[in-house]
């Protein structure tokens, strides 16, 4: 019997992945009309906390672009981890990137904060910034998810989280910038910064 919910439950994360593969709904909205009454993240108060629990202050990085993407382990995304590392580490003094362990998509996240640190940093020598676990949609969404994928907070436009490795950009001034599905390569994200 539970060969069968893990095999149910394996296929339908798989049928999830190959649809938001498709329907990834990458976009720019910069230089839109609603980009220009876009509001700052520094001007909402989000309580956020890293794996050890330290509380990340999402304004000392005002002056730097922000990439938020929302994280899982064990997922076909997860090299991407590689990529992200590359990043932070080329574009360290303009860039931050803030990993969100997320397990809400396949139970790709089952692990505790100690578990996640420990994979990001032996598998991918991950140093970035990475928040403890989140939830990025639904009843107990993280305010930070909120912000990112509510108009009514971010003043751009409405996002939906589909999959584990969405990525948010933010500009320096903390106003959304661009929203990137799973399946757009971090790699791709540099010609934004």
């Amino acid at each position: 019997m539970n060969n069968r919910i893990l095999f149910i439950s394996m296929y339908m994360g798989l049928i999830s992945l190959l649809f938001s593969c498709f329907m990834d709904k990458s976009k720019a909205v910069v230089n839109t009309p609603a980009f220009s009454q876009a509001n700052s993240i520094f001007e909402t108060p989000i309580a956020l906390n890293g794996l050890d629990q330290t509380p990340i202050d999402l304004t000392s990085f005002k002056g730097k672009k922000i990439l938020i993407v929302n994280t899982a382990s064990k997922c076909g995304f997860t090299p991407q981890y590689k990529e992200l590392e590359q990043l932070h580490q080329k574009y360290a003094d303009q860039l931050v990137i803030i990993g969100a362990p997320c397990n809400q998509f396949g139970n790709q996240e089952p692990g505790s904060t100690e578990e996640i640190g420990a994979f990001c940093q032996k598998n991918y020598g991950v140093s970035f910034m990475m928040t403890d676990k989140l939830d990025v949609k639904g009843k107990n969404q993280h305010p930070l998810y909120a912000w990112l994928t509510k108009k009514d907070l971010n003043g751009v436009d409405d996002f939906e989280v589909n999959w584990n490795f969405n990525k948010f950009l933010l500009d320096e001034n903390g106003k959304l910038t661009h929203y990137f599905g799973s399946s757009t390569s971090p790699s791709k994200i540099e010609e934004y910064l």
